[in-house]
C-alpha cells in the first residue's frame, strides 16, 4: 500500500530536516510526505525552501498558527496513499516503528492503529517520558478517553495514529488544536471501528527543547471527548 505521511510542523527549525532524513531511509515503504508549515516564525520556511522542498512531496504553509488539528485537515486534501500516517516534526517519535505500525492494517486485521509508549512497559520510566507530572496525566486523560469512549487504551493521546484512508475520510474534523487527538479518538468510537495499538519507541522532550502541549491543552482535551461523545456526534 501506498503510505501518506503528514506531518504537521510549528517552529521545529532544529528538528525538521532530521526528521524528514530519517522518513526517507526506511526504503521498503511506499510513501509520500506531506509536511505542513504552521505559520512557523524561527525561520522554518526558509529551510523548507532551502533544503527541505526538494526531499518531499507536498509543502503547504499556514500564513498563521492554527494548531496542529488545522494542519492535519490542510493535509488531508492533498493525500493520495491507501494509509495515512501523521508524524510530529520534533525527534520524540521514530520512524523506524513505521512497518510496525501500518502491518495490521496491511494484514487486513484493522483500519485504525495507535503507537503505544506505554504497551508492554513494565514501568512509565521505561517511556522516557520527561517528567511524572506528564505522566500522570497522559494517564489520568487515557483512563478518561476509555470510561467516555469504552475503550481498552492504553495511550489515547499517542502522536502516532495511523488510519486505512477510506476511514479519516469519512470523520468530519473540527478541531483545530491538539483536541484532535480526543476528537478523532472518540468519532471511532463513535463509529465502532476498532482500534490495535503497538509498541513503539519515545524519547520525550521538555519545554526548554521545544515542547508545545501544556496543562490547558488537557482541560481542553476533556472538553473535546466531552462534547463529541453526547452532544456532536
Amino acid at each position: 500500500m501506498f503510505i501518506s505521511v503528514i506531518i504537521p510542523c510549528f517552529n521545529e527549525v532544529a528538528t525538521l530536516e532530521i526528521i524528514i532524513d530519517k522518513i526517507l531511509t526506511q526504503k521498503k515503504i511506499i510513501k509520500e510526505i506531506i509536511l505542513i508549515n504552521d505559520g512557523s516564525t524561527d525561520g522554518t520556511k526558509s529551510l523548507i525552501k532551502k533544503k527541505i522542498k526538494k526531499k518531499i512531496d507536498v509543502v503547504i504553509h499556514h500564513k498563521n498558527n492554527k494548531g496542529k488539528g488545522a494542519a492535519i485537515k490542510s493535509a488531508l486534501k492533498k493525500v493520495k496513499g491507501d494509509i495515512v500516517l501523521i508524524q510530529d516534526a520534533d525527534l520524540e517519535y521514530n520512524p523506524k516503528d513505521y512497518y510496525k505500525l501500518i502491518e495490521p492494517i496491511l494484514q487486513k486485521k484493522t483500519l485504525v492503529v495507535y503507537g503505544s509508549r506505554v504497551l508492554n512497559k513494565k514501568r512509565y520510566l521505561q517511556t522516557k517520558f520527561i517528567s511524572w507530572y506528564r505522566v500522570f496525566f497522559n494517564h489520568t486523560l487515557t483512563i478518561f478517553s476509555n470510561l467516555i469512549n469504552k475503550q481498552k487504551l492504553t495511550d489515547a493521546h499517542t502522536c502516532y495514529k495511523v488510519f486505512h484512508t477510506s476511514v479519516i475520510r469519512k470523520i468530519k474534523l473540527i478541531e483545530n488544536d491538539f483536541s484532535f487527538c480526543p476528537e478523532i479518538t472518540t468519532k471511532i468510537s463513535n463509529k465502532k471501528i476498532k482500534i490495535t495499538e503497538v509498541p513503539i519507541r519515545y524519547n520525550g522532550r521538555g519545554y526548554n527543547e521545544g515542547k508545545k502541549i501544556g496543562f490547558y491543552d488537557g482541560i481542553k482535551a476533556i472538553y473535546a471527548l466531552i462534547k463529541y461523545k453526547f452532544f456532536y456526534r
